[in-house]
């Protein structure tokens, strides 16, 4: 008993041995061991970073009975980040790991990390530990990739959106009218006329407008009217007439003022004027009357209604129709709006004074953001305005104050472009991506189309946001960006017309993956001139990893 005891012991003593040499000559052979990664430079996009391992093991390395754990482990600045290990057997090895021949074999992995700070310096190794036995040892690890490009990061993420328009006109145009009357069926202008209340109004509204600086007559119409009941033909004739004697009436009322002759147009029967008394009338059964004669197009059968019509109701013929027998005098006029100037110093002493669109047109000219905000609350309690409520929220957002921008858009009608492309500004800002895409989606405008360009970005749909970006409002950063992450640089290097911080360094990017090492010094030289961060970041970028900095 005791001799089978020392023969079973003897056994296990050479099957230890056997195992332990089986794991050291793994780990001496080790270096056989090839390793490739795709991408060869990790890249993170959208927050992801994956790749594929690819491991090669030699003919008669990978011991039968042997078990290889090999974890794969990226290394930054800061720690590092382990994935769960890749498990193998031998192929003696009962058990349910993947198996590999001793014969000689090529195993793939999809490896993934989640990006965190600091990655963008870092490798990416792969630590082993072969066991045989209940003993086991550990392989040298094996450098698979250094470094993780981070260029997508360099998007521009703030959002665009447009400023509503303060429809402020730098002159705008009035009319002055004075008007002189006739009898039924006369073209002579009575002498009461030519010193009437309105023929004196408008005498002294033309002295206004002269004695005005900012003001001045573009041109003078007179427009001659037939009340429309009677034949057309005489109407039509009568209205002639009278565009005669106003014309008449005109050289003696204004020959003392140095201003243009007028047009002189006869219109004959009056039926849009008679409308509109009608409908500004008191007259009871004024919503029949309309629709009587809106049913018929011949002018003689409404010219018979209008006389029917006069019979029954005498406010046609007292009130309505005397009114139309007319000759308008007209002076077109040009008004000279505040200057930019003028406004600025209204605003710092009476701003009460504004209108809506001066007020919105203000808000623009001052500097000081504080002011502007006043402005911009001033015209949203005076006048209602949603264009001031949507100026202010933009005022915010620009200087990221997100959640005030979202507080002041509450209550705007979500049918406004502007206003769904700006919340989904708030949401990108949030990083709610999802959120953001149905703002953008739902918007349809030319910034939200840009916006939706970014969103793509961090959503690693380079080729969509390139098209996207073609034609965005604003810096060419983006744009370019978009064209280098798809790789082409030729393009993104025509799409780059501006020389900000940014796209210097998007320059730098360009000219090192074209091989230019002179350029990559300029381009990044520049842009750390205008940008100091812009150097510790090139210190650690991939990009420029071949070039001395």
């Amino acid at each position: 008993m005791k001799k089978a005891l020392r023969i079973l012991a003897a056994f296990a003593v050479i099957a230890g041995a056997a195992s332990c040499a089986s794991s050291e000559k793994m780990v001496k052979m080790a270096e056989n061991v090839s390793v490739t990664c795709t991408p060869a430079v990790l890249e993170a996009v959208a927050g992801n970073i994956d790749a594929t391992v690819s491991v090669t093991y030699p003919a008669d390395y990978f011991d039968k009975k042997a078990i290889l754990e090999v974890t794969p482990v990226l290394v930054y600045d800061g720690g590092e980040a382990k994935m769960q290990p890749f498990i193998y057997q031998g192929e003696a090895v009962k058990d349910n790991y993947k198996a590999v021949s001793s014969a000689g074999q090529t195993v793939k992995e999809k490896i993934h990390f989640d990006y965190v700070e600091g990655m963008e310096k870092s490798y990416l190794e792969l630590r082993g530990v072969v066991k045989s036995g209940s003993k086991g040892l550990a392989l040298p690890a094996k450098k698979v990739a250094e470094g993780v490009n981070t260029t997508y990061m360099l998007v521009k993420d703030a959002g665009v959106f447009a400023t509503k328009e303060d429809g402020y006109q730098a002159t705008y145009t009035g009319k002055e009218e004075g008007q002189i009357l006739y009898t039924v069926n006369s073209s002579e202008v009575r002498g009461s006329e030519l010193k009437s209340i309105s023929m004196q109004d408008f005498e002294t509204a033309i002295d206004r407008v002269l004695d005005n600086k900012g003001a001045k007559i573009t041109s003078t119409e007179i427009v001659a009217y037939a009340s429309p009941e009677g034949a057309e033909d005489h109407n039509n004739k009568l209205s002639s007439n009278r565009s005669e004697s106003a014309s008449k009436a005109w050289d003696k009322i204004l020959k003392d003022y140095d201003i243009a002759a007028p047009e002189v147009k006869s219109v004959g029967e009056d039926w849009e004027g008679f409308q509109k008394l009608v409908a500004e009338s008191n007259i009871e059964d004024k919503d029949l009357i309309l629709r009587v004669l809106s049913m018929y197009s011949d002018p003689a059968v409404r010219e018979s209604e209008i006389r029917n019509m006069s019979e029954v109701y005498t406010s046609l013929k007292g009130e309505v129709l005397p009114e139309l027998r007319r000759a308008r005098f007209i002076a077109n006029v040009e008004y000279s709006n505040y200057t930019d100037e003028e406004l600025v110093e209204l605003v710092a002493r009476n701003w009460d004074v504004l209108d809506e669109p001066s007020l919105l047109h203000a808000a623009t000219l001052v500097k000081d953001p504080l002011q502007k905000e006043l402005l911009l609350m001033k015209c949203m309690k005076k006048f209602n305005s949603d264009k001031a409520k949507y100026n202010l929220a933009g005022l915010y957002l620009s200087q990221q104050k997100n959640s005030k921008a979202e507080q002041t858009l509450a209550g705007l009608g979500t049918e406004d472009p502007d206003v769904l492309n700006m919340l989904g500004v708030i949401s990108l800002r949030k990083r709610d991506l999802e959120g953001a895409e149905k703002f953008f989606t739902a918007s349809g405008s030319t910034e939200a189309k840009a916006n939706m360009g970014v969103v793509d970005i961090l959503n690693g749909n380079y080729e969509k946001a390139a098209e996207e970006l073609k034609d965005a409002p604003g810096c060419c950063h983006n744009p370019a960006l978009a064209l280098i992450l798809c790789g082409r640089l030729d393009e993104a290097s025509k799409t780059i017309h501006c020389a900000s911080a940014g796209c210097l360094y998007l320059r730098a990017i360009i000219a090192a993956r074209q091989g230019k090492a002179s350029e990559v010094k300029k381009y990044l030289e520049k842009a750390s001139e205008k940008d100091a961060s812009l150097k510790e970041r090139a210190a650690k970028d991939i990009e420029f990893a071949l070039y001395d900095l």
